[in-house]
């Protein structure tokens, strides 16, 4: 079992119940135990769009068996199911789900990098990460 640590958004619905029902779907499975869910950051969407919605964030810290290609698939599984489709770069979004970091990792794949590419860049990734990584 890996420690990881995950960033979760959503601007579009309510964002409360969307990250709530990501959260629950995460602890469905067999192969990802949540530790430690940060509050909630209200921020502006940032690039993309003009106009958005704010969104709602939050980092958590789980313990999981995938591996991290295996990890993003099923993330990316719950966004499908949660009603995320394709949509503009950086556009609004019912839910959005990140490896911020897996353990001491670092991976340059095509499909996935780690640690996140824009997590320094980012006050509404930091601030809950902070929370959690302790």
């Amino acid at each position: 079992m890996v420690i990881s640590y995950l960033g979760i958004g959503s601007n579009l619905g309510n964002r409360r119940h969307n990250i709530n029902k990501a959260i629950n779907e995460l602890n469905k499975s067999k192969c990802i135990k949540v530790l430690k869910i940060s509050s909630l950051m209200n921020t502006k969407a940032q690039g993309g769009p003009k106009n958005q919605p704010n969104f709602l964030n939050c980092a958590l810290k789980i313990k999981t068996s995938l591996s991290p290609l295996k990890l993003l698939k099923y993330l990316k599984t719950i966004e499908k199911s949660l009603g995320r489709g394709k949509a503009v770069r950086n556009g609004p979004r019912i839910i959005d789900l990140d490896i911020l970091l897996y353990g001491e990792r670092v991976i340059k794949a095509k499909e996935l990098i780690i640690p996140h590419p824009r997590l320094f860049k980012r006050d509404f990734v930091i601030k809950p990460l902070a929370e959690v990584i302790q």
